[in-house]
């Protein structure tokens, strides 16, 4: 019973984690089946996301120093969208006015949703990570894996070589998580493999709502092929980093463990 109680808890802080992707989801569905007079549909979602990012952080579900992780996570996806619609990886083929070379604004909100909920489950889950390799190494993988997502249009692909290296790197990181008073602990390469997969189920779902559409979903919806799990994978891992030295350099600020 005790554990049934602990399951449900931490379903529950879960569910409450993703509210912001939730929200993009029920924002896109609206979209899809009610269209409003003079104005674009894409930036209606601008405007509806906005408006639950400000609400988000008026009723204290998101504190400050998380939407400034969330701004870096909205750009560091705006600037890869722009270059992924340049280089005529996927589309976003309605017309909008909040559009930037190509890509509508709230394209950014899909990125800051994974995140909003890194920050979320971080701190309702009171995490913390053990063997964190440090930020000379942590960040010189991220750093790596982004520039990627650029390079491999024009030379080979090191996805997998960089895959191999999120193992050895973080093999001794595990992550330390807390569910009424009962303490529990995760590989952390096997959580964000374990994201990565939820992303890509996620993902599914918005194209299947028209969010963006890849090159062989004009004609009608596809499923997303498996092999973007992988994408998502390393894409989870920058997140990661950019949220784990954030609380490492508020833990320093305050006294207290890598946290």
């Amino acid at each position: 019973m005790r554990a049934m109680t602990r399951l449900l808890h931490f379903g529950y802080h879960q569910a409450m984690s993703c509210i912001f992707p939730v929200a993009i989801f029920g924002t896109l569905i609206l979209t899809r089946t009610a269209e409003l007079p003079f104005i674009h549909r894409y930036d209606l979602i601008l405007l509806i996301l906005l408006t639950v990012q400000y609400l988000m952080y008026r009723s204290g579900l998101e504190t400050l120093d998380e939407i400034k992780v969330i701004c870096v996570f909205h750009g560091i996806g705006l600037v890869l969208e722009m270059y992924k619609i340049r280089m005529g990886s996927w589309a976003y083929p309605e017309p909008g006015y909040a559009k930037l070379l190509g890509v509508p604004l709230y394209s950014g909100f899909m990125y800051a949703s994974v995140a909003s909920y890194m920050c979320q489950i971080w701190r309702r889950l009171k995490m913390e990570l053990t063997g964190w390799p440090g930020l000379a190494a942590a960040g010189l993988l991220g750093g790596a894996i982004y520039l990627n997502f650029f390079t491999h249009h024009y030379i080979p692909d090191f996805r997998w070589w960089l895959t191999a290296l999120v193992v050895v790197v973080f093999w001794r990181t595990w992550i330390i998580y807390r569910v009424q008073g009962k303490t529990y602990r995760m590989p952390l390469v096997l959580a964000f493999a374990i994201v990565g997969f939820f992303i890509w189920l996620a993902e599914n779902i918005a194209t299947f709502l028209g969010a963006w559409q890849y090159p062989d979903q004009h004609g009608s919806w596809q499923l997303v092929g498996f092999g973007k799990i992988s994408s998502w994978f390393l894409l989870v891992i920058i997140s990661v980093i950019i949220v784990a030295q954030l609380k490492h350099v508020k833990a320093g600020r305050s006294g207290g463990g890598h946290s």
